[in-house]
């Protein structure tokens, strides 16, 4: 990144940090945790115990980081090497990006991102400029991509609270900063589960491996009374929900599987089009890693220059007017954003590779998505 660019990050985050510093959500229990930050050159800073509000002020003023970390596990000792922290619990996290959830509209706002000379463009395998295959994806989410993402967040909260015991007041929904969100579970009993046991929970979530005769399916016997009813819990009623949608349309659709010759492909098939609207598409690898340091809630993502923050209605919450507290002050900068987006109800772009005076929150946004610097 260019060393203007850098400048510019840094005194805008710094700013916001000295300015917005209430908005930091300090976790329970901070000195059983790992800190960790990063800063706008290469290079991340782990094994930090911050005890206080007072000693994560002076971090976030005097570094100025791009971005800042904090374990959801519990250690004796977080300030000691991996091996030596002495982990006692870990918090569960669940990670919802809409990159994940193969979204037709994300074609229309992606642009690639040649590495070597930051040419921009639409669609292509090379660079038109300096011919090179370094292109890196950058998207600018849309509307559709947000409430894809929220519809995922209330399947998983369904499942935390009917099927797992959950109560919601110990599930916290956070906008992750930039293309999803994180929703944490606290005080749980799944606190002391392990990387295996968790990642048999994510199995449950994902919907994945079940088996068939699980849901009702046996070759030997077929018989409708032992298909799920639509009342049951767990795994067997979401089933019988999706594919039946009411005790009326199950007895058809139960009499039409008996009767086909082929019974296992038909009901192998249905199940593969009824798991796709189940489960929920979270990212498995985030939830198991009970040593992973997450976004803290309050910073600043340095993919966007929007802000981790909680979600108290989820329903109307807007990621693009309430996580956006960058200054409004102007700024010239030479901006090349092939695609609209809309920041604190403004609309900006398309821009060709032209210089423009726009507040400071765009221009931060646009600089963290490649697609623009300092004139």
């Amino acid at each position: 990144m260019l060393e203007s660019n850098i400048r510019f990050l840094e005194n805008s985050f710094k700013k916001y940090y000295f300015d917005h510093f209430s908005s930091i959500k300090i976790p329970e229990r901070s000195f059983e945790r790992e800190f960790g930050y990063q800063k706008f050159n290469p290079g991340m800073i782990r094994h930090l115990q911050i005890k206080n509000e007072n000693e994560l002020r002076l971090l976030l003023i005097q570094n100025a980081p791009s971005d800042v970390y904090c374990s959801n596990a519990y250690y004796t000792f977080p300030n000691l090497p991996m091996n030596e922290k002495d982990w006692k619990e870990a918090d569960l996290i669940f990670d919802i990006d809409a990159k994940d959830l193969n979204l037709p509209c994300r074609e229309n706002h992606t642009v690639l991102v040649c590495n070597e000379c930051n040419n921009v463009s639409k669609n292509a395998l090379q660079c038109s400029k300096c011919n090179t295959s370094k292109l890196e994806k950058k998207s600018l989410p849309c509307k559709i991509c947000i409430n894809s993402s929220k519809t995922e967040v209330e399947k998983l909260k369904d499942i935390f609270m009917h099927d797992l015991g959950i109560s919601k007041e110990n599930i916290h929904v956070y906008f992750s900063g930039n293309e999803g969100f994180h929703v944490y579970v606290y005080n749980s009993q799944f606190q002391h589960l392990g990387s295996r046991e968790r990642s048999e929970l994510v199995d449950y979530i994902l919907f994945k491996g079940i088996n068939p005769e699980t849901l009702g399916l046996n070759k030997s016997k077929p018989a409708s009374s032992i298909f799920p009813n639509l009342d049951e819990k767990g795994w067997r009623g979401r089933f019988a929900v999706k594919a039946f949608g009411s005790k009326t349309k199950r007895s058809k659709e139960i009499s039409k599987i008996l009767k086909d010759k082929n019974i296992s492909s038909t009901f192998q098939d249905l199940l593969t089009t009824v798991s796709e609207n189940i489960g929920v598409k979270i990212d498995p690898n985030v939830t198991m890693d009970i040593h992973r340091i997450f976004r803290l809630p309050g910073s600043i993502n340095s993919k966007s220059g929007l802000v981790k923050i909680q979600c108290d209605n989820l329903e109307k919450f807007d990621p693009y007017v309430e996580a956006s507290f960058l200054s409004d002050d102007s700024v010239e900068i030479l901006a090349n954003c092939p695609v609209e987006f809309k920041l604190k109800n403004k609309k900006f772009g398309p821009y060709n590779d032209e210089k423009i005076t726009i507040p400071t929150f765009a221009a931060v946004y646009m600089i963290c998505k490649k697609l623009a610097r300092i004139a």
